[in-house]
């Protein structure tokens, strides 16, 4: 059930709707909308978003599947409480928080994930390779990397995995923003988003 602070099904919640803490990663927007389109959920697909940060795709994807089940994994106390925080406000009650690190946690979560969405992380290989046990055929994930490490490492792991349908978007996004008297366009730092389908 939607809240009046975005009563759409459409996707693309702007940022400052959603109650952030200093320092801690937010998926821009238009990011956000990108990383959504290559998840190819239905209204009752399992998704495991680990390393949610803010919880700006839990809430996004918990609107966009009610049927379905989103369990965001967060390693640290505060911001797995920002993210239910965040889910209150916006109405989404099917969103559940996993206070653990990834990929130790991954094994105790009781739902099978149909989708993985995998948002950075330094221990991003180990974290892809464990998901891929638990993924049915069928199954997608889909990871963020925002430089060229990270980037090597998911799409060589991707490779080694023999993923099938693998797809790399580099989003290119500049935003107008008022400075003073004019208005100028800001660039969003780009994001390397990488997905792909385990076929047996």
């Amino acid at each position: 059930m939607h809240t009046q602070l975005w009563p759409y099904v459409t996707p693309g919640i702007p940022d400052d709707l959603f109650e952030r803490l200093p320092g801690i990663p937010l998926s821009k927007r238009e990011v956000r909308l990108l990383i959504i389109s290559a998840l190819r959920l239905k209204s009752d697909s399992v998704l495991w978003d680990i390393g949610a940060g803010t919880g700006t795709i839990p809430v996004e994807t918990g609107l966009l599947c009610p049927k379905g089940r989103v369990i965001a994994v967060e390693r640290d106390e505060d911001v797995a409480s920002l993210i239910r925080r965040n889910c209150d406000r916006f109405g989404v009650g099917n969103v559940e928080v996993i206070e653990g690190s990834a990929p130790e946690c991954l094994k105790d979560i009781p739902h099978q994930p149909q989708r993985v969405c995998i948002e950075g992380g330094r221990a991003i290989k180990t974290i892809l390779q464990e998901v891929w046990q638990y993924l049915p055929s069928g199954g997608r994930v889909v990871a963020t990397a925002a430089n060229l490490e990270t980037l090597y490492s998911v799409s060589g792991t991707l490779s080694e995995l023999q993923a099938r349908n693998i797809e790399l978007v580099q989003s290119s996004v500049n935003r107008l923003e008022t400075r003073g008297n004019r208005q100028t366009f800001s660039a969003v730092d780009p994001i390397f988003i990488l997905s792909g389908e385990k076929l047996d």
